[in-house]
């Protein structure tokens, strides 16, 4: 398969390695010319993943027209909340039987969006073109060729199958699923879940208090995904859970880094100079994961706690008082 990935990131790039060592031939979109030509010329991204070597047939370029060239398969991995921008731009290139994959985790500010629905909305491609990778699925561990799982899915079950195939390897194990909204959902709120226990870690906490947040969040992903046509079982799979469990344990990940500097007392912007100058996608998209919740009048306390520390001036002690002084029901 001919394929184009869009976003030279730590997970842009590990994608890229994994169609690439698939047998693919894999072209790797890069935003900045600099970043491209090293890649090309180095066969290692120096910005993200250094050291990791990457195979001679993956290509790279910061033209979108040469990246799209003949492309069978497009896979999106930008931050989610500049996805819209870009592919106004993208658009009218994109070949017009092109599977569209994202890999992206988030819901855009403003209009509640799933990023599927944002592809969807901005191309005019059909359900059964676009699909959504997620999973346990930390990129540095993947550009390592350490053994993982991940979710493809699609509304399209053939579409589904053939991109599990374009991405199966000795290190990559893909399943099939139809339940898009359940696997966005999933990948989305489980960054800000882990903003959450990072948090909690920040403060000095430990396992059951991890343990407890993870659990809830998930309680509260799977009530939200339910209300909007879920399949409550994707919450108990690789999408859900497994998604959960790497980013909230992980110090590889991200947002859990980026919530132990808020527990730690820093401000937002304190952490974000931490992180390199990078947001952590929790942190912009527990706002609109609240807004979405709220339209639908779903309860989701830790993602209303976690916005509340990173926008209202909240303080991490007072997050978990609020969350500890709920009132007692029953777990189910």
């Amino acid at each position: 398969m001919r394929a184009a990935v869009f976003g030279s990131g730590n997970w842009g790039t590990a994608f890229a390695k994994v169609l690439a060592d698939a047998g693919n031939e894999v072209t790797l979109w890069a935003r900045r010319p600099e970043l491209a030509a090293a890649i090309e010329r180095e066969h290692v991204n120096p910005d993200y993943l250094p050291g990791i070597a990457l195979p001679e047939t993956l290509t790279a370029t910061h033209d979108a027209t040469a990246a799209l060239d003949g492309a069978e398969l497009v896979a999106f991995a930008i931050p989610s909340q500049t996805l819209r921008e870009n592919l106004v731009q993208w658009a009218p290139l994109l070949p017009t039987d092109a599977m569209l994959a994202s890999l992206m985790k988030g819901v855009e500010l403003g209009t509640m969006k799933r990023m599927s629905e944002v592809i969807a909305e901005v191309t005019g491609a059909g359900p059964e073109r676009i699909a959504v990778v997620s999973g346990p699925n930390l990129a540095l561990e993947i550009a390592q060729e350490q053994p993982t799982a991940t979710v493809i899915a699609c509304a399209d079950p053939d579409r589904a199958e053939a991109l599990q195939r374009a991405c199966s390897s000795a290190y990559f194990r893909p399943y099939t699923n139809t339940d898009v909204i359940g696997c966005e959902l999933g990948g989305a709120i489980k960054n800000v879940i882990a903003l959450a226990v990072g948090i909690a870690h920040g403060m000095g906490f430990g396992d059951n208090t991890a343990a407890s947040l993870i659990t809830r969040g998930l309680a509260e992903t799977a009530r939200l995904g339910i209300e909007l046509g879920a399949d409550p079982m994707t919450f108990a799979g690789l999408a859900g859970l497994g998604d959960l469990v790497a980013t909230c344990s992980s110090p590889l990940s991200r947002n859990r880094s980026f919530g132990e500097r808020l527990g730690r007392g820093g401000t937002l912007e304190q952490a974000q100079e931490a992180t390199h100058g990078q947001v952590a996608e929790g942190a912009k998209s527990c706002r609109s994961v609240l807004e979405l919740a709220r339209h639908h009048g779903v309860d989701v306390p830790i993602t209303q706690a976690v916005e509340a520390v990173c926008f209202r001036g909240l303080r991490p002690p007072a997050m978990l008082d609020a969350l500890m002084s709920r009132s007692v029901k029953s777990e189910v």
